[in-house]
């Protein structure tokens, strides 16, 4: 295997007066992305009744997907596409946002625990203006001696997803027994992240804690993970993007004038503008975030 890189985590408040944190392993520095996954938060589990849990009013997004997945708890999505679902443990919710959308994320009434990942993917130039759209899918699970999966995105383990993404990418949750070692045939066009949630995993030789993402750059045609205790981890991958991007706020775009531009047509329908790229969800219970200012005399500039 290449040499595998263990980024750790920051926390970081999610929300209003009674903040969510969570815990942010993309973007890091030195990491923008692994293939064309470009955020990662990990949260919980959170004690709902202490936290008030997920309450994330109406946000716009562009240029990106998101990817939602629990471990436990529920979280209702709406978005201004018209689309409505529950998010549950083994059930991923992908939301493309394309040219612009607006949604809200709220943990149901009785969840009382909260234990899950939010991700998103950055669009390719190609595909980054398509109309904005919604895919639910239960990933079914399958097993092997001393471990389990839930393929979501891409195919691994014998699994392939039916849900569509406009770059080559993987998605899959997996449990592992203690003293497991699982080898995973992987493409070695992909560059490769474990994130692990629960247990101890040693992953080519390096030991990878709760939280910490494990990068492993292209080249790798198999994963080695070795538990050392009852372990779940979610296993990431793509090929890389190889576009520069700029990510701000909830917004991906290509330069900083298209960020700024996105940000005035999300702040004047807030203000009663009707536009052409944003609008709210239907019913919407909360009010609206507003962006944040702009660094002022200074240019977002793109990354890889």
């Amino acid at each position: 295997m290449p040499t595998v890189t263990v980024i750790e985590p920051r926390e970081v408040p999610l929300g209003g007066l009674r903040a969510m944190n969570v815990r942010r392993t993309l973007p890091s520095r030195g990491r923008t992305m692994v293939g064309a996954w470009c955020f990662l938060d990990h949260y919980g589990p959170d004690d709902v009744a202490e936290t008030g849990g997920m309450v994330v009013s109406a946000h716009p997004h562009t240029g990106l997907q998101t990817v939602s997945w629990l471990f436990s708890g529920e979280i209702e999505h709406r978005d201004s596409a018209g689309h409505r679902a529950i998010v549950r443990p083994g059930e991923v919710n992908l939301m493309t946002a394309g040219r612009g959308i607006s949604h809200t994320e709220v943990s149901t009434r009785g969840t009382t625990s909260l234990h899950g990942a939010q991700l998103w993917v950055a669009l390719p130039d190609a595909s980054r203006s398509v109309e904005p759209g919604f895919e639910h899918y239960a990933a079914p699970p399958v097993h092997g001696e001393g471990w389990s999966a839930r393929v979501f995105l891409g195919s691994a383990l014998g699994e392939a997803s039916p849900v569509k993404t406009h770059t080559p990418l993987l998605g899959a949750e997996i449990t592992l027994t203690e003293g497991t070692t699982l080898e995973i045939p992987v493409d070695p066009s992909y560059e490769h992240g474990v994130l692990v949630d629960t247990g101890a995993l040693m992953l080519g030789g390096t030991s990878v804690k709760p939280s910490q993402l494990a990068f492993v750059p292209v080249g790798a045609d198999r994963l080695v993970l070795q538990a050392s205790d009852e372990t779940r981890l979610l296993l990431l991958g793509g090929t890389p993007l190889g576009e520069r991007i700029v990510m701000w706020w909830n917004f991906v775009g290509r330069d900083h004038d298209e960020i700024a531009e996105y940000r005035r047509q999300w702040q004047a329908l807030l203000g009663g503008e009707e536009q052409e790229r944003f609008s709210l969800p239907d019913d919407d219970r909360y009010p609206e975030i507003p962006a944040p200012e702009l660094p002022r005399g200074v240019r977002l500039t793109p990354r890889v």
